[in-house]
């Protein structure tokens, strides 16, 4: 791992010849590490010249080879990405591409309407039929023949509404054996609807990651497939279903991109009886359920973040609060340190907002959130950090998820609206200042996957285990030291479904009891009622509470409940108890914070010091910060960096060193055109002497001799210059 200096100041190779406005910009060692990226459907211009390691070029028509090559031209890697389940795929519709017309399958809902996507008259969410895959793998290799580095396969999305189109009836007798049934029918239909959807969309992945594969092995490349893709909680939520932890199963996928954003994180849900936006703690936990689904598998994930988010009528106060509140809620996960700062950079760098008010009405970004936006981008380069430290409340709490928590959200008899089966259990701790994480039910079967865990909520209501090994491997936990706090009261009708546990020779009335056999109890074990027994069960112990989730979310004091009957099993296990009102992480020199409102009573978190707050544009010493409710704080601790020589703290720019003379620190620095920059400098011991930017003298120079800090300011340029600093 390169260290926090020599990322940020790494010496390049190469040549940089700053008077030719196309010269590629100065090579950066560390970028292979693919740290950064961003996606485009456009060839490299000015507005989008963010300056991270990978450029996601969008799309696999005719015009993708050019469109790549442009980026590369200018020093991107290059991947292409491309939609699995829409895009411009008329050709395959229309029966061009093998001569057979595939108008079923559109997705299509009960009344016959099929899916289309977005306001495109001619481009729909597809049932992809088992000659779709073949078909993407066309685009595809236009892909590999332009020398894309990865192909990233994103969205492969099935509609809970939809499952009635001619199509998706062959491919239910193909895969059960038996006729059609419409989903809306039963909680059996509903179901076993949902387990089609989740394997069709796993098949065609499969034949675009096989094929894939196959070229690699052909030709010698090491071509890379990833899925971006949004969270469980939020296809749950948005009623849509998708293979997600069964694609790092399949052969061939690499790892995933967390589409995880103020679009998804912004829907409500609802905690003590309330309904309404809880933006930061729904992304804290979308972006920890991304990140448990490649725990423990030695998978890549990237977290993205959007500074402006799909939805075009709201203004840039809104976008910028709320991607605060994404970037710092992604943050807040050590483990993962990759992340695609922004989709489509051109329409938050060009783009004008609200786009609902006449258009001399709309406005241009703001000049102080676009550097606040680049300087934060650059320091994400910086996240693989190895020491990292909490401070918040308990830690070592999860509540586990599975991805059948998707197919339970049709009629008749969906799950709760407002996935509060889940929210339920996850806020009232994560209110409480405790870092809790959603824990991939598929995933326990995976070696080590629990480690780090002392406690975890599990409910069978809304979701239900897809296989007996994971509630198996669960009970194995619990033997060997773990705390099972189980909350279900059995009452969920999707226990009647054909499924496994009531089929092959089983006769279990839910999955529940399934589980508790494994543990060695029963029912009875806990007596009657409402009860916190605690069941032994070789070095741990089991708790079940005969409650729904869902309905304690809407009780005034169901966040109370929760809390208390889990510090009980925190502190029976051994587990010190600590609730606070703040969030607090510490990764090397970064400090990571969010104060929590609907919280424990109690006075702000204060940290003393000397900080750089990087959503600040002005990169200012802060002497004191306070984590009041609803603050987000993502800060340099300056004394924990002691550069002894003059380097780059933070930067509006990508800022990169070069050869110099004694007594000189020369940089090559290039960022979105037309923005305003500014670099950080920290170690020195005097103002410099002069400063330069392409052989002009720059006038905005600041030198604070308490801190050793200088601050030199400049419009950014697409092009690489030379900023050069004599001391």
């Amino acid at each position: 791992m390169l260290s926090f200096v020599a990322v940020l100041i790494s010496l390049a190779a190469g040549s940089l010849a700053a008077a030719d406005p196309s010269a590629i910009f100065a090579t950066d060692p560390a970028q292979a590490l693919e740290r950064t990226c961003f996606q485009t459907g456009q060839a490299w211009n000015g507005a989008g010249n963010l300056r991270s390691d990978v450029a996601l070029v969008y799309g696999i028509d005719a015009r993708l080879p050019e469109r790549l090559a442009s980026w590369r031209d200018h020093g991107y890697r290059v991947h292409v990405m491309t939609g699995v389940a829409w895009g411009q795929y008329q050709d395959y519709i229309e029966g061009k591409f093998d001569g057979v017309r595939h108008e079923d399958e559109e997705q299509t809902d009960r009344n016959g309407h099929p899916h289309h996507h977005g306001n495109s008259a001619d481009v729909f969410y597809m049932c992809p039929g088992t000659n779709y895959g073949n078909y993407l793998c066309v685009g595809v290799q236009r892909a590999l023949d332009a020398g894309a580095e990865a192909i990233h396969l994103e969205e492969p999305e099935f509609w809970v509404q939809d499952g009635y189109s001619a199509g998706f009836k062959r491919e239910w007798q193909s895969y059960y054996h038996e006729a059609w049934q419409p989903p809306h029918s039963s909680v059996d239909a509903q179901w076993r609807a949902s387990k089609l959807k989740y394997f069709l969309y796993r098949r065609a992945l499969q034949q675009v990651f096989d094929y894939v594969q196959q070229f690699n092995r052909r030709t010698g490349r090491q071509v890379r497939c990833y899925v971006p893709t949004h969270s469980l909680l939020n296809y749950a939520h948005w009623r849509i279903v998708s293979p997600e932890s069964s694609l790092a199963r399949l052969n061939g996928c690499d790892g995933y991109i967390a589409q995880v954003w103020t679009g998804t994180s912004r829907t409500p849900n609802v905690y003590r009886g309330e309904l309404r936006e809880r933006t930061f703690e729904t992304a804290f936990l979308e972006y920890g359920a991304m990140q448990n689904l490649v725990r423990s598998t030695g998978r890549r994930v990237w977290y993205l973040n959007d500074p402006v988010e799909d939805n075009p009528n709201h203004d840039w106060n809104d976008y910028r609060r709320n991607w605060e509140s994404t970037l710092t809620a992604s943050l807040f996960q050590p483990e993962v340190w990759r992340y695609e700062v922004a989709p489509w950079p051109e329409r938050i760098f060009a783009g004008r907002y609200p786009r609902g008010l006449p258009r001399d009405q709309r406005q241009p970004i703001p000049p102080a959130y676009a550097t606040e936006l680049q300087v934060v981008m650059n320091a994400l380069n910086d996240m693989n950090q190895s020491k990292v430290a909490w401070d918040c409340g308990t830690a070592g709490l999860g509540v586990v998820v599975s991805d059948s928590l998707m197919f339970e959200r049709g009629e008749p008899n969906g799950s709760d609206e407002h996935l509060s089966q889940f929210y339920g259990l996850a806020l009232p701790l994560l209110k409480r200042g405790m870092p809790v994480t959603p824990v991939q039910l598929e995933n326990l079967t995976v070696p080590n996957y629990l480690e780090g865990f002392h406690v975890l909520l599990l409910s069978y209501h809304g979701q239900k285990p897809l296989s007996p090994e994971v509630n198996v491997a669960l009970a194995d936990w619990v033997k060997g030291g773990g705390t099972l706090l189980v909350v279900d009261d059995d009452a969920d009708p999707y226990n009647h479904v054909r499924e496994w546990w009531n089929s092959d020779g089983r006769s279990y009335a839910t999955p529940r009891q399934h589980l508790f056999e494994q543990l060695g109890v029963n029912n009875q074990t806990f007596g009657t009622g409402d009860t916190t027994n605690a069941a032994p069960v070789g070095r741990g112990r089991v708790y079940w509470w005969r409650a729904d989730p869902a309905a304690l979310a809407g009780k005034a004091d169901g966040g109370e409940q929760v809390a208390t009957r889990v510090r009980a099993t925190a502190i029976a296990a051994g587990l010190p108890w600590r609730a606070a009102n703040h969030l607090l992480l510490r990764r090397g020199p970064y400090v990571v914070g969010a104060g929590l409102d609907e919280s424990v009573a109690g006075d702000p978190k204060v940290l003393p010091g000397r900080f750089i707050n990087l959503f600040d544009a002005q990169l200012r010493v802060r002497r004191e910060v306070s984590l009041a409710p609803g603050s987000r704080v993502f800060l340099l601790d300056l004394d924990a960096v002691h550069p002894e020589e003059p380097v780059v703290l933070a930067a509006a720019c990508k800022a990169l060193r070069r050869p110099a003379a004694t007594n000189q620190l020369r940089l090559a620095v290039e960022g979105a055109a037309n923005t305003p920059a500014v670099v950080l400098l920290g170690g020195l011991n005097a103002a410099p002497k002069a400063v330069a930017l392409g052989g002009t003298p720059v006038s905005e120079v600041e030198y604070s001799a308490a801190d050793h800090l200088v601050w030199i300011r400049f419009s950014n340029e697409a092009a690489a210059r030379e900023l050069e600093i004599k001391f």
